[in-house]
């Protein structure tokens, strides 16, 4: 616990200290920042009747300048960039609008000093999360979880929340760059150097500001996607170099929620090298990929022998024990 205070203090004065080209006006620096945790209409006058000039959804930032009586005059739309012009494009949902002056209804705002605030914030990102994986999701259903875990983390840095948060929001952003990536021609490269790169700066914020938390476990097996091959074409070098990766994450993660995980993947990997092996005839460099593949689920078993990890590792030993392919035609 003491090494997560100390990593969000960091946090939080390392986020201070970030030079970042704002978007407000000099007339509107060192305003307060907020969220909304509703979709809420931006008006010329503190008046509904009034001309409507945009709209700010859920996690996206206004800077509060005034008050009148069930209103709140902000510069809405105020969300910093999250990264250099070089980097894989900002997630972004179809409703976010350019910043814009004007007047909002004071509901469901909420800020730094919003009382139960981190609470308020995470609770509405489960639901926008919980509702992105629904069938005929809402749209920016994602989106809107992703910003509203981001604002949580940043307004609360010393919440308990705060390396969920973090993690969560980081997470939603990978998996839809990722599927999104997944679309594309460059998908099934051997090569990962030869398809675009996933925007890796959030999740090693997590490792950074969250050292020894399952939160940094996670974030790390995830940044292993980006160095797994697009596709094997039926070579041993993709696979064999594959285990490298997940058996070096299951030493530096011990115990994390990932690493049984882990060492089946490697499990895996080696049946699937001593099957390619198998099929261009080259008996030793089999035997040497099964016999590896057997010390690993050895690894498995000990440590994680309850889990459905462990059963699989036990299915896959004996495959290659039966002489059963793992990788390609396993039919006589």
């Amino acid at each position: 616990m003491k090494r997560l205070v100390i990593g969000v203090m960091v946090c939080a004065a390392a986020m201070c200290g970030a030079q970042k080209k704002s978007k407000l006006p000099p007339q509107y620096q060192g305003a307060a920042r907020a969220t909304v945790l509703h979709t809420a209409n931006v008006y010329v006058a503190a008046e509904a009747g009034s001309q409507r000039v945009s709209v700010v959804t859920p996690g996206h930032e206004v800077t509060i300048m005034d008050r009148s009586p069930g209103w709140v005059r902000v510069f809405a739309n105020t969300d910093e960039p999250e990264q250099n012009d070089y980097d894989a494009p900002e997630i972004q949902d179809d409703s976010q609008s350019s910043p814009v002056s004007g007047w909002i209804k004071d509901k469901g705002v909420v800020g730094p000093g919003t009382a139960n605030g981190d609470r308020l914030i995470f609770g509405a990102a489960v639901i926008a999360e919980s509702q992105a994986y629904a069938p005929h999701a809402p749209k920016d259903a994602a989106a809107m979880a992703h910003f509203l875990y981001k604002r949580m983390f940043e307004y609360f840095p010393q919440s308990p929340l705060a390396g969920e948060a973090a993690w969560r929001s980081a997470d939603i952003r990978w998996q839809l760059q990722k599927a999104d990536f997944a679309t594309l021609p460059s998908a099934k490269e051997q090569d990962p150097n030869l398809r675009p790169r996933l925007y890796e700066d959030e999740l090693k914020k997590v490792i950074k500001y969250f050292p020894g938390s399952k939160y940094a476990a996670m974030a790390a097996y995830e940044l292993i996607d980006q160095k797994l091959c697009g596709d094997w074409q039926g070579l041993p070098k993709c696979p064999d170099k594959e285990t490298d990766y997940y058996e070096k994450y299951a030493k530096e993660y011990p115990d994390g929620p990932k690493t049984a995980e882990a060492l089946w993947q490697a499990v895996y990997r080696q049946g699937v090298v001593s099957s390619m092996y198998l099929a261009e005839e080259n008996k030793k460099k089999a035997d040497n990929a099964a016999s590896h593949a057997s010390s690993l689920n050895d690894q498995l078993q000990s440590r994680f022998g309850s889990t459905d990890w462990a059963a699989r590792g036990s299915a896959l030993i004996y495959r290659l024990q039966q002489g059963i392919p793992v990788y390609g035609n396993d039919r006589d």
